[in-house]
């Protein structure tokens, strides 16, 4: 009865566990495509803002507000907007007109009543009034911030510059490309390596020294990646610099290195163990018709333990695309066009980690769209590879 009732509280457990497991991860994909998808969708803002610094009394159209520390609303109907405040013991008047049919920052916003000495545009929809303070270097300031408009996606995808604190502009079109050419270089490089070791491993070693080395590789799968990218910035950017003579090595080439070093274990662990996966007999049966112990390796072995190698690749690639840290320290990060191996490169992953520390309003919706990017990308390398393999098994 005691064991009974225990297993059926486990049961129920477990059951409340991995519904809450899927729940929770439910919510998470729902909250990123949410926040990714909604800069193509919607306006940063219903209408224009205005902000002030150090200014204690502000009239707005003729309503009045005390040390007002937020966002102050135009109504949406409003066409013409009269601010009105004190400076140093003077009335300074700023008026302006909206025209909500414009296309630019200036056929939105039209000034009527102003100092032209003292209105700047510090970024893309945003105009900002600056006055002398009572201290030198504490400004009065307004800032007079125009909602941004959907996004383009196009633009987001295919566009070839990312702006996004100045001119807002957030072309990701070289952090795709830099992501493309760091994991497939790394693959390229790794994979074969990889399949070589791990069938030396399994099928040409001893059981005693290939648990050695087996022990050494799981212990290099298991290292942070940080230590990688900090192994490449002291040792692979030296000798990429100074072998290439070129002013910088953190570059393409220093990124594909470091890749490649990284998803040598996992690719292998996980192909070894698919490959010793394999009866012995197929070995047997291959070297009784006068099979070599290679060839019955490459096409006996490896061909029935395509699963698991297939595995391992996949698990290799998704590494590769994304891993950020030891990108960061080796990469350069620089947001252009790659025309050569020695270039700088900056990816995807590399973005959402250096900006998203300071990223605010639609700087950080188009983080998460970077993210959504990258989980289709993902995705998609991981449809293609397992449809070639469908492809390979049918034939």
């Amino acid at each position: 009865m005691y064991r009974k009732k225990l297993d059926f509280f486990f049961k129920h457990l477990f059951k409340l566990v991995s519904f809450a497991s899927a729940l929770a991860l439910g919510a998470i994909l729902v909250f990123v495509l949410v926040q990714g998808t909604s800069p193509f969708i919607f306006p940063t803002a219903p209408d224009i803002r205005i902000v002030t610094e150090r200014i204690a009394d502000l009239t707005v159209n003729g309503v009045e507000y005390h040390d007002h520390s937020g966002f102050i609303h135009i109504p949406k109907d409003t066409q013409t907007v009269s601010l009105t405040f004190i400076n140093r013991g003077e009335e300074q008047k700023v008026v302006f007109t909206i025209n909500r049919d414009g296309k630019t920052q200036d056929e939105i916003i039209n000034f009527t009543k102003y100092d032209e000495e003292k209105l700047t545009k510090p970024e893309s929809f945003v105009y900002s009034l600056s006055y002398p303070g009572n201290i030198i270097g504490l400004e009065q300031k307004i800032h007079i911030i125009i909602p941004e408009p959907p996004y383009s996606a196009g633009d987001f995808l295919f566009g070839l510059d990312w702006q996004p604190s100045r001119f807002k502009v957030y072309g990701i079109f070289p952090m795709i490309l830099g992501t493309l050419l760091v994991s497939f270089g790394a693959i390229l490089l790794g994979l074969p390596m990889a399949l070589l070791c791990s069938l030396f491993l399994a099928e040409f070693l001893s059981e005693k020294l290939a648990g050695i080395l087996r022990s050494g590789i799981e212990i290099l799968a298991g290292i942070p990646s940080v230590v990688f990218g900090f192994f490449g910035l002291m040792v692979v950017v030296p000798a990429v610099k100074q072998i290439f003579q070129v002013p910088s090595g953190n570059s393409l080439l220093s990124a594909i290195l470091v890749l490649a070093i990284m998803i040598l274990p996992t690719v292998v662990a996980i192909s070894e163990t698919s490959l010793r996966a394999v009866p012995q007999s197929y070995r047997e049966a291959s070297l009784s018709l006068g099979a070599s112990k290679m060839q019955t390796a490459w096409f006996v072995v490896l061909p029935h333990a395509q699963s698991g190698v297939i595995a391992g690749i996949i698990l290799g690639i998704s590494r590769a695309v994304g891993e950020t840290m030891a990108v960061i320290l080796v990469a350069g990060n620089s947001s252009q066009i790659v025309r050569s191996p020695l270039d700088s490169v900056r990816t995807l992953t590399s973005t959402i980690a250096l900006e998203m520390g300071y990223a605010s309003g639609r700087h950080s919706e188009m983080l998460f769209s970077i993210g959504v990017t990258l989980f289709i990308l993902i995705l998609g390398l991981n449809s293609i590879i397992l449809w070639m393999r469908r492809k390979t098994e049918a034939h």
